[in-house]
């Protein structure tokens, strides 16, 4: 079994977030330090842990303090600040682990096309701006120590065996070394899009993800989206700076990958949109039902309600994954008269499930299974055959629905009885 570990992102991330997490997983403060003083900026800073609590819920928050030295070159330098060749020889020379080094050295090169791009210059000739002070040199370098000290296995490109979940865009304005600029910032949407990375908005409008934050995530995770099967062995909290309407905190899962489909049920993390609407036409509610499946929401629903000066409305109910929030969200406000609707993020238990093909006299039909436990010892909970594919077989033949899903329930037993 693979040592891995899963980065559980729900108010983004940042580099002091991974290393707090990092931190609170056991990684020594002491160990970090000796291996960054190789860096040669030991004077322009010091390192310190403390716990913090957001809503309710303690975490370690990392500080990278900056020295009263590090001030006065940082205004001496600060026309030519840190281009990528000068951050690359200081990890070269460092003596890092191998790991280390090399993650390093990726995370640094990604970042610096994108900022690259985003600007139109070469990587070489990118000033850094933020992301090379000394706090992003020691986040970026810090993390990828921490993650080698672990001990994380590498997957087949050399890099750890680290998953990352989708990723909250953000919103609003910063102030940055470029003047004033939009949530989230060119250099992080142009990591998003080297990379593919799956964003939804949970509503939050401030930075979430940094810059160096999304360079650490694109450049190390593996794969983007749910936790991969795991046994969770520990999980580190790791606090960021913002207070957010939820815990600002970023988890780290680590355990080992197991070796099938993980036990079930297993829990992923689900959105919720809901709006009471008591002055639309039912034929329009039809329209919008195939309008949100069609944008990928897992489940439509109404309930009839009674409402303000008792008119009587309905509840329509959203459930989708967090990165088709925005998409569904966008259907509500355009085909509904909804002038408001609510969000909730929240986890449900599902279980492990596959479709299978069962043959009939009258046609194929697909049949939904769904299991506990793993693929090699299975403990079946429900066999459903598929609606579309019976109300096909049911109208072709004029013969009754249930008596098409009936065969194809029968089949399917002496199929699996057969095998």
């Amino acid at each position: 079994m693979g040592k891995l570990a899963y980065l559980q992102c729900p108010t983004g991330i940042s580099g002091d977030m991974c290393l707090g997490a990092l931190t609170s997983l056991g990684v020594p403060l002491e160990y970090l330090t000796e291996k960054l003083n190789g860096l040669g900026i030991e004077q322009e800073y010091k390192l310190r842990t403390e716990l913090v609590d957001h809503n309710g819920q303690q975490a370690t928050k990392l500080h990278v303090d900056l020295t009263h030295t590090h001030h006065h070159n940082h205004e001496h330098n600060h026309h030519h600040g840190r281009h990528l060749p000068e951050i690359e020889q200081m990890i070269l020379k460092a003596k890092l682990p191998s790991r280390a080094e090399a993650w390093s050295l990726a995370v640094f090169r990604r970042l610096a096309i994108a900022e690259g791009e985003v600007h139109g210059i070469a990587p070489e000739k990118v000033h850094f701006h933020e992301v090379g002070a000394v706090d992003a040199i020691v986040d970026i370098v810090g993390t990828c120590l921490g993650l080698d000290w672990l001990g994380l296995d590498s997957n087949d490109e050399g890099l750890p065996l680290l998953y990352c979940s989708a990723l909250p865009t953000g919103g609003g304005t910063i102030r940055a070394s470029h003047g004033q600029m939009a949530v989230p910032v060119p250099a992080v949407l142009k990591l998003w899009e080297m990379r593919a990375c799956p964003v939804y908005s949970n509503g939050i409008e401030r930075e979430l993800v940094t810059p160096t934050g999304a360079a650490i995530a694109t450049t190390l995770a593996t794969d983007f989206g749910a936790p991969p099967p795991m046994t969770i062995r520990q999980v580190g909290l790791g606090a960021g700076s913002l207070h957010l309407p939820i815990p600002n905190i970023l988890q780290i899962w680590l355990g080992e990958q197991t070796t099938s489909v993980a036990t079930s049920p297993y829990l992923e993390t689900i959105s919720v949109l809901e709006t009471q609407i008591d002055d639309l036409s039912p034929q329009a509610i039809g329209y919008v039902f195939e309008a949100l499946f069609a944008a990928g929401a897992v489940d439509v629903f109404t309930q009839p309600i009674g409402m303000k000066k008792s008119r009587p409305g309905i509840l329509l109910t959203v459930i989708c994954h967090p990165e088709n929030l925005s998409q569904c969200e966008a259907i509500l406000f355009l085909e509904t008269t909804t002038l408001g609707i609510r969000r909730f993020t929240q986890q449900r238990a599902i279980l492990q499930r596959e479709i299978q093909q069962v043959e009939t006299k009258y046609g194929s039909v697909r049949v939904k299974v769904a299991w506990t436990g793993s693929l090699k010892q299975r403990n079946i909970t429900n066999v459903q055959p598929e609606y579309e594919d019976c109300a096909e077989l049911a109208r072709k033949y004029n013969i009754p629905l249930r008596e098409i899903q009936r065969l194809a329930l029968e089949n399917w037993h002496i199929q699996i009885n057969n095998q």
